[in-house]
């Protein structure tokens, strides 16, 4: 019950947030009529619609977040209308039919446009604004989202969510209230009724539209003041100290991710595998490929190899050749391998980009996609690559994050099976014959770490002019650069996670050490391919280009994913890299190294 109420509260103080501005205008639009029969409808099915879809989100599975896309569109078209009806008596009158036809007397059809003042109207209006108000996710509602998505489908997380609904419905109930005072007051003095309906119709129209273009996602809520932040954060301590899942919401943002550490378990002697846990439930995954979803009762008495992998990360392609070969050389002798894709980027949450990368890199054991983050948290998971052994009793017996020890990782594998009772093992590998991206980094000549171009982890940024949030800026990048220092030039959006060219021919340069030269890029909204050229110290990199570019430097990005743009042929030395594309709409990510 201490948690519900702490989970209202969140709730309660979500009108401090930008997060609920686009919602605004459809709550005061309400306020001029009888609160029970049209703002208390309202903000009932608004909670409800809410609390549905944040459930199917949480716990549903990768088919939720496209119903929930499709519940969107119809309520943009639905508040559109609601718009015109504001705006117009005679819209007003045609858009109640359909529901005076169905048998809603109730509605107070006696005066024109009565009919938008009843019950089962408001309730309609409140599930499609609770549709819209949906993926605003706050850090409280993040933390309860995640619980569900480790916890799996129960009544607690529906309850939660009600909670958080109930609490930011009170707040709106509230502010209904006063604006009706408000607005009844100004009827009175001013006779500023119809021009105050038509306001409000304008209003719910530029949310519409700021809904339409993403505004209310990646601007709004940029907007956050620090004040509303402590007031969530202190909160959350509090969840934490009642729920133990302290790096749940973290582990969603990604800040607990070290993924060029390579960080390794010690190296265990093959008599002395310890007994770590046991394998956590697997019921968290959004979607599998290559196979019925997996538990740990269907894999008892089967040896398992996790390996938590996302299709953009330069170490898990390295150590994809080891896992494939372990696969094929033992799935015939007790060994079940489970790739786990763990998004670090939004397009990596897209299932067809996923099915797509496995294919393309003949990936033919089961994949889990972990889109919630549900069985990286089973298992406290911090990093790509991680690899997690276990025996045929379900033990945890072993792990190993980042690159390398691969011999030793196979020896655990092969004892691991033998105490299964597995003999006549095939020979351990010798060597492996990896190419493209998939060849080991040339770690001696790395002097440059990976670079993230969202502002929210970026480094060594120096043009000229600063980085600009969320908004298009024309940057301009210095002529010399230091090591591991990058510019942009051009016109470009930068948020968080990614820049996007606006206007073409921009560049971005970056002064490295290193063998290779790898950058993540994806196509715009559009899904149009972008033309780039590559220059190494000013000219064509020749014998140095990637298998991603040509000799002179010339390549394509068709999809989201890893592009390889460097790999040196001679001595590994210090150079300046400079990519323009000569189209625009290109999304960057970010720069890796090997």
């Amino acid at each position: 019950m201490f948690l519900v109420i702490l989970i209202y509260l969140g709730g309660v103080l979500t009108i401090l947030s930008p997060c609920i501005l686009p919602v605004l205008p459809f709550v005061f639009s309400r306020s001029e009529h009888p609160f029970l029969k049209s703002g208390f409808p309202l903000l009932l099915g608004m909670a409800l619609s809410f609390t549905a879809i944040a459930t199917l989100a949480a716990v549903g599975g990768a088919w939720a977040v496209h119903i929930n896309q499709y519940g969107r569109i119809f309520s943009l078209i639905l508040l559109t209308l609601f718009a015109l009806t504001l705006l117009s008596k005679h819209v007003a009158d045609w858009f109640a039919k359909p529901f005076v036809a169905v048998g809603n007397r109730m509605l107070n059809t006696a005066h024109g446009s009565g009919a938008s003042n009843g019950f089962a109207y408001s309730l309609l209006l409140g599930v499609a604004t609770g549709l819209l108000w949906a993926p605003c996710a706050g850090p409280i509602l993040g933390l309860v989202l995640t619980g569900a998505a480790i916890s799996g489908p129960n009544a607690q997380t529906t309850l939660l969510l009600f909670a958080y609904a109930a609490g930011a419905a009170t707040s709106l109930g509230l502010a209904i209230l006063v604006g009706g005072k408000v607005f009844a007051a100004l009827k009175k003095s001013l006779g500023a009724g119809e021009w105050i309906r038509r306001g409000l119709g304008i209003a719910v129209l530029c949310a519409v539209v700021a809904i339409l273009f993403g505004w209310d996602s990646s601007v709004l809520t940029n907007l956050s003041t620090a004040s509303t932040t402590n007031i969530e954060q202190t909160l959350i301590d509090k969840i934490h100290t009642q729920t133990g899942t302290g790096n749940t919401s973290m582990a969603m943002q990604g800040s607990l991710i070290a993924r060029n550490t390579m960080m390794m378990s010690g190296t265990n002697k093959p008599d002395a595998l310890p007994v770590e846990g046991t394998l956590p439930a697997l019921t968290g995954a959004t979607a599998w490929l290559n196979s019925a979803p997996l538990t740990p009762e269907s894999l008892h008495g089967k040896v398992v190899l996790v390996d938590f992998w996302t299709y953009s990360c330069i170490n898990c392609l390295r150590s994809l050749p080891y896992v494939k070969s372990w696969y094929e050389k033992y799935k015939d002798h007790g060994l079940v391998v489970i790739g786990v894709h763990a998004p670090e980027f939004a397009f990596e949450k897209d299932s067809d980009n996923v099915r797509a990368a496995v294919k393309k890199l003949n990936i033919n054991y089961p994949v889990a996609l972990d889109n919630n983050y549900a069985i990286w948290q089973g298992f406290n998971n911090q990093y790509w690559p991680a690899h997690y052994f276990i025996d045929s009793k379900g033990q945890i017996r072993g792990h190993h994050f980042g690159e390398g020890n691969y011999a030793e990782s196979e020896q655990t594998l092969r004892q691991l099976l033998s105490e299964a009772g597995n003999t006549d093992l095939p020979p351990a590998t010798n060597g492996m014959n990896a190419i493209g991206v998939e060849v080991a980094a040339d770690e001696a000549h790395i002097q440059s770490q990976e670079t993230y171009i969202g502002y929210g982890r970026a480094k060594n940024f120096i043009s000229l002019n600063g980085v600009a949030h969320d908004h298009q800026q024309t940057y301009s990048s210095p002529e010399t650069l230091q090591l591991n220092q990058w510019g942009l030039a051009g016109t470009w959006t930068v948020d968080t996670e990614k820049a996007v060219l606006d206007q073409a021919n921009g560049k971005i340069a970056f002064r490295f050490f290193a063998r290779d030269l790898h950058l993540v890029l994806g196509t715009g909204k559009n899904g149009k391919p972008v033309r780039f050229r590559v220059m190494l110290d000013g000219v064509a990199p020749s014998a140095s280009h990637g298998t991603d570019t040509d000799e002179n430097g010339n390549g394509m990005v068709r999809e989201q994913r890893l592009y390889q743009l460097i790999r040196q042929s001679g001595g590994v030395g210090e150079h300046t890299f400079s990519i323009e594309f000569l189209d625009p709409g290109v999304q960057a990510f970010s720069f890796t190294f090997g």
